[in-house]
């Protein structure tokens, strides 16, 4: 499954030796990317023409998956988002304007990554 989601990716929890993380809250810091699942891994591409993927992760490492808040980006309008969280404290969040995609990416997830989906959070506020 491949599709161009506005991407953000942050450290969850700072490493043993490694200053807290700063709260940037306020920045808007989010790029483009292809996220591509394709077997047991997630690959995040800068562009659709790259031949390698700028990071990855292995599904066996991504320990939950859920929706976000929607936000609204003034260029863009409403984005819907899901985020990915690992084993090493990684935190990918994805945003798209379409909420099926959304959706579906997560039902994918949940299922390749043998994630229970128990909670079901309305994706919105």
């Amino acid at each position: 499954m491949i599709f161009l989601f506005i991407f953000h990716s942050q450290r969850w929890t700072a490493l043993p030796g490694e200053p807290a993380p700063i709260d940037d809250i306020d920045v808007d810091d989010w790029l483009p990317r292809f996220v591509v699942l394709h077997g047991q891994c997630i690959f995040f591409y800068l562009c659709s023409t790259d031949l390698s993927p700028q990071d990855s992760t292995l599904l066996s490492d991504v320990v939950e998956v859920g929706p976000l808040p929607n936000f609204i980006r003034e260029d863009e309008g409403t984005q819907y988002s899901f985020y990915i969280l690992t084993r090493q404290g990684l935190r990918y969040e994805c945003s798209h304007v379409s909420e099926v995609q959304v959706d579906t990416w997560l039902s994918a997830l949940r299922t390749d990554c043998k994630l229970g989906s128990d909670v079901e959070v309305p994706n919105g506020s």
